[in-house]
């Protein structure tokens, strides 16, 4: 199979299995609902995020909309990338990681976009992420002796994510990696 043709396959794969997993969780579990995936350690949490990964948000109204753009224009540049990369016959490996990249901005792209008035909570380019993966995986307290947050209790892994996230998590992630398989010296 061309390479071509695998990182569109992926990428379909993983946005198609992105937006299946919101559009159900948002049809079948109540806003803030935990059900469990595997004991206290991997459940799914439905809950919306209004900007970046780990919720974090530009302050004021047109944050969202400079946010939504910037995905569009990542999308397109990481486009170029792969078509060159395909072009230029880099490792297969390097193609996979730029493609899951780009599968993950995609799937962020449609929730922000099209949930807003599909959902009919916002105008269009103002919807929110649905993020649902939690995994946390041990609950403990930090020492009393510590000048921050002494004595409080902390969740290790916190964070709600999507499959985009992590998709994008992966490709980013493996990159650094795998670099020297990917980027070898002739």
């Amino acid at each position: 199979m061309k390479p071509a043709l695998k990182s569109f396959l992926l990428i379909s794969f993983v946005v198609l299995a992105d937006q299946f997993l919101k559009i159900w969780v948002h049809h079948h579990m109540a806003y803030g609902q935990d059900i469990s995936v595997i004991g206290h350690w991997f459940m799914l949490r439905y809950i919306d995020n209004n900007g970046m990964a780990f919720g974090f948000e530009f302050a004021d109204k047109y944050g969202k909309i400079v946010l939504t753009l910037f995905r569009i224009i990542a999308v397109i540049g990481i486009w170029f990338l792969i078509r060159n990369a395909i072009r230029s016959h880099y490792h297969l490996g390097f193609i996979i990681c730029l493609s899951l990249i780009m599968a993950g901005a995609l799937g962020n792209i449609v929730d922000s976009v099209f949930y807003g008035v599909l959902y009919g909570y916002a105008p269009l380019f103002y919807g929110k992420v649905i993020d649902m993966l939690y995994f946390p995986l041990f609950n403990g307290h930090f020492p009393s002796w510590s000048p921050i947050n002494a004595s409080q209790e902390f969740t290790f892994f916190e964070y709600i994510f999507n499959l985009a996230d992590a998709s994008i998590f992966i490709g980013v992630v493996s990159i650094l990696v795998f670099q020297n398989r990917y980027f070898k010296k002739a």
